[in-house]
């Protein structure tokens, strides 16, 4: 005899299981981007940086005699470049690009991906047959990230719970180096020490650099407001979700109303390869 089913408790059904088993299989070539961008190790991190900008990605491959080399990141341009007080149009792709270039195969399993991503501490170049064929960041990892029992891993465990706060009246360009100098892609913008929103390395290369903006805007005039919260406490699969469905890379918690902590989709895919 069946034991019926508790009120109020629901259950997956074997639709929502297979689907959750085929996403714990996924290839890294199910989830990869697949339009690779590309720059020179002559190009100026101003150019580059435009690109980058203008295109809303993170990283472009650098290519030397038709041969992947190495790659540059918006890390790159914060950390290097604006928190060293480099001239951006002085300033070469070569002086600044990541290398040796980290390869995988399409055929490795999402999870796999996520390991060497963690392990390796960079975005994940795609190589078949000696050819560059996709590029892994944290973002598409987090697309696809399955409900499963390492993602019921709660949030609590792996936000920043020291979160970097600025004035907004403070200049990008102090911002931008306070960014670089702590290794950190967003800050907390403040008014009168209220949050009322966010900037990211993203809002920097699109909203400023790549329109021509000078840096010496107000924070407050070119913050992102913070439309998108969570409570902390959930799991990293929700914050996966919530962050893959708004298009965004970092999620600010909530506890009583007031800001927990931050997490990144970097900080799910190292809970993620656990």
């Amino acid at each position: 005899m069946v034991a019926p089913e508790k009120p109020g408790i629901e259950f997956p059904s074997v639709v929502d299981r297979a689907y959750q088993e085929y996403k714990r299989h996924l290839k890294v070539s199910d989830i990869m981007s697949t339009e690779v961008v590309v720059t020179t190790p002559q190009a100026s991190m101003a150019e580059t940086a435009r690109i980058m900008g203008e295109r809303r990605i993170g990283s472009l491959i650098v290519v030397q005699y038709g041969t992947p080399i190495a790659i540059v990141t918006e890390r790159d341009l914060l950390s290097k470049v604006l928190a060293g007080e480099m001239d951006l149009e002085k300033t070469r792709v070569a002086d600044v690009m990541s290398f040796p270039l980290i390869k995988i195969c399409p055929d490795l399993e999402i999870r796999e991906a996520a390991r060497t991503m963690i392990r390796k501490k960079g975005r994940l170049a795609v190589f078949q047959c000696g050819m560059i064929c996709g590029v892994i960041t944290a973002s598409d990892l987090i697309r696809e990230m399955p409900d499963a029992p390492e993602t019921s891993l709660v949030v609590d465990d792996f936000m920043t719970k020291e979160v970097v706060c600025v004035k907004d009246s403070q200049k990008i360009e102090d911002v931008a180096r306070i960014m670089g100098r702590k290794r950190i892609g967003s800050v907390i913008v403040t008014e009168s020490g209220t949050p009322r929103g966010i900037f990211t390395e993203r809002d920097l290369l699109s909203t400023l650099i790549a329109k021509g903006v000078s840096l010496g805007v107000p924070a407050g005039e070119v913050c992102s407001p913070m439309l998108v919260t969570a409570p902390a406490g959930i799991s990293i699969h929700e914050a996966a979700k919530i962050m893959a469905a708004k298009h965004i890379r970092r999620l600010p918690l909530m506890k009583k109303k007031k800001l927990a902590g931050i997490i990144t989709a970097r900080d799910l895919v190292e809970a993620y390869a656990k």
